[in-house]
């Protein structure tokens, strides 16, 4: 069966922080008279979705089926977003809130090196968010599974209230959390920290059984249902109440971190959809954000890189 026909019977709903991630490329020959800085000679533009709409973009390759809310600005930005989303399939409800700026994360690249990262953001305002919610009790029926993705940009202002709609409607929820208040989330399906930000909540760890012992009381103090800790070279670890599963890392040369988070919960989300164990589900988390390290910028997993047998 291909990933796409497996992956066809998931029906998921991402809400989170959007944003538009825009790409200069350029060549670098000299060092600028003005400050000791190189001169980018830009030759190539490219503009990709960012953030939750790019765990949108991840799951819809990926072949399930696919809505997303956020908060856009009502500019250019904006309606670049709604037009790169309308190519991909992602059916989108996105709020234009006019006193907001859609968030926009302009790289400089040069000999395939990130010079430069510059961020154009601000926080929407608290009465479109508040619309939102409406809009998210009308979308939770046409969904199994609700990822969560959290920027830190404003859009889930309201995270905790959701989290409990979703619950009481029968839904999976996943979260890329952010910030070092993890109270929000309580309740969720399933918690996707990285390792710097589970340090920025429960503090470092000296050995394994230090970290399984921090987990597992994040977890239980949260009524979690599992926590899925991404570390970088050593793979993930998944924490649930039937004990600790750990899967290595994939070998592979790591080009660019951008966006790996959104495939791994984008990836993880589809196979629950689609009925996976949350083990199986998180081995191919695993090798889709291995895949996705290797391209260059905020990058999607394509359905035959997963392989599955």
């Amino acid at each position: 069966m291909s990933v796409k026909d497996r992956f066809s019977g998931a029906r998921i709903l991402v809400v989170g922080d959007v944003m538009l991630d825009r790409y200069w490329f350029g060549d670098v020959e000299r060092i600028s008279p003005e400050a000791p800085v190189p001169v980018v000679l830009v030759g190539k533009k490219e503009e990709r979705l960012g953030g939750a709409a790019n765990v949108a973009l991840n799951a819809s390759s990926l072949g399930a089926s696919i809505g997303l809310m956020g908060v856009v600005g009502d500019d250019e930005p904006g309606r670049q977003v709604e037009t790169l989303l309308a190519q991909s399939g992602v059916r989108s409800q996105l709020l234009k809130d006019p006193l907001f700026p859609t968030t926009v994360k302009l790289r400089v690249i040069a000999r395939q090196q990130q010079l430069v990262r510059i961020d154009f953001e601000e926080r929407p305002s608290p009465e479109h968010l508040s619309t939102k919610l409406d809009l998210f009790d009308q979308a939770l029926p046409t969904c199994d599974v609700v990822v969560f993705s959290d920027y830190g940009k404003g859009a889930l202002e309201h995270v905790a209230d959701m989290i409990e709609r979703a619950r009481k409607a029968g839904k999976t929820t996943l979260v890329d959390p952010k910030g070092d208040d993890y109270n929000k989330y309580m309740g969720a399906s399933v918690l996707t920290p990285n390792r710097a930000e589970f340090k920025q909540v429960m503090g470092g760890w000296k050995t394994e059984a230090q970290l399984h012992e921090k987990a597992h009381s994040l977890r239980e103090r949260l009524n979690v249902g599992a926590l899925l800790l991404t570390r970088s070279e050593e793979g993930m670890t998944l924490f649930n109440q039937d004990g600790v599963f750990h899967v290595p890392a994939q070998a592979r040369e790591v080009f660019d971190v951008s966006g790996a988070g959104d495939t791994v919960i984008a990836t993880l989300a589809c196979g629950l959809g689609a009925g996976l164990s949350i083990q199986d589900s998180v081995t191919l988390a695993n090798r889709a954000g291995g895949v996705v390290v290797g391209k260059l910028g905020t990058a999607v997993i394509l359905p035959e890189e997963l392989e599955i047998e």
